[in-house]
């Protein structure tokens, strides 16, 4: 199933090109304030509600998706995880990386036709993830990775926003990963039983039409079930909360003012953002594959634009 928000926040399901309105269907069964813990109910409740919404989406009028405004599936997540160094970069790493993740903020979230802004500091780069994120379904503390998939809902196209170097600021991590609309999702939750292997899906991100991350996430070097395992012995997952999986950083490139940007993982629909940059800051089109096979190291330094004396090439996470 494909669970979406649409329009002021009503609870939709995808069939096909249409989307159905199943709010009626929960809303009086789940307990909540908004939509954010709307959703999160659903997902707890779901052996419950599952039924009543399937229902609701088999006998409801549908509306042409193209005709509404999809809103973010997850607006308010307890906690969005984000696997750092997380792949092995098509073999190009000889071992992995030490299992690690940062937390960001679950404000940094925007939907489906949203815009990433970039912020007014110097930056050396302003970059976007490409990444498939797990969706939680059951709350996850202390969890054995043999019994880690039990746990997951669904997944959804995640792009984890980078102000690399924005770390001189304050030497915050927080800086780069946690401003307001570096967390774009959507456009929609598909949940686990639609998705055969999860390690077995090509992720690919287009910049104006052009593509730049291509990979398949077979290159995880920390498969889900051990990602879970080592954050539930950290600190405990909810329903709803996002588990951002990494990406394959070779295919990152500066994402500029008035960029398209489109992102899909198999099975999870097409996430399309824009980008905002009031400053008219411009970098090279280049990735840093492209960079690695001329020979050069670091990121593509910025050209035109505010801060640009001030930005230079720096290597990211």
């Amino acid at each position: 199933m494909k669970l979406m928000y649409f329009n002021d926040f009503r609870l939709g399901v995808l069939k096909g090109s249409d989307v159905v309105d199943v709010t009626a269907a929960v809303q009086n069964v789940v307990p909540h304030t908004n939509p954010g813990n709307l959703i999160n109910g659903v997902i707890e409740r779901w052996a419950e509600v599952r039924g009543r919404i399937e229902s609701a989406a088999n006998s409801g009028k549908g509306l042409p998706v193209s005709q509404v405004k999809i809103r973010p599936p997850l607006p308010k997540p307890v906690n969005v995880d984000c696997m750092a160094v997380n792949y092995m970069e098509d073999g190009t790493r000889k071992q992995a990386a030490e299992i690690n993740a940062f937390h960001k903020s679950p404000g940094c979230i925007v939907g489906h036709g949203d815009s990433m802004i970039m912020p007014d500091i110097p930056l050396t780069i302003f970059e976007g993830e490409a990444e498939l994120a797990v969706v939680i379904g059951k709350r996850a503390k202390h969890v054995s990775q043999a019994n880690a998939m039990e746990h997951v809902f669904g997944y959804v196209n995640f792009i984890d926003g980078s102000a690399r170097d924005a770390t001189k600021l304050g030497n915050s991590f927080y800086q780069v990963k946690s401003r307001d609309t570096f967390a774009p999702i959507g456009p929609y939750i598909v949940t686990a039983d639609e998705i055969k292997d999860p390690h077995k899906l090509q992720v690919r991100l287009w910049v104006n039409g052009q593509i730049k991350q291509n990979y398949n996430t077979d290159d995880m070097a920390n498969k889900i079930p051990r990602c879970i395992w080592w954050i539930s012995g950290i600190h405990e997952l909810e329903p709803g909360d996002i588990l951002a999986t990494g990406t394959n950083h070779r295919g990152l490139s500066a994402f500029q003012g008035g960029d398209t940007i489109d992102l899909e993982c198999d099975g999870c629909g097409k996430l399309t953002v824009k980008v905002q940059d009031e400053f008219n800051r411009t970098w090279a089109r280049e990735t840093r594959l492209d960079r690695e096979q001329k020979g050069l190291k670091g990121t593509t330094p910025q050209l035109t634009g505010k801060y640009a004396k001030a930005a230079g090439g720096a290597t990211g996470g």
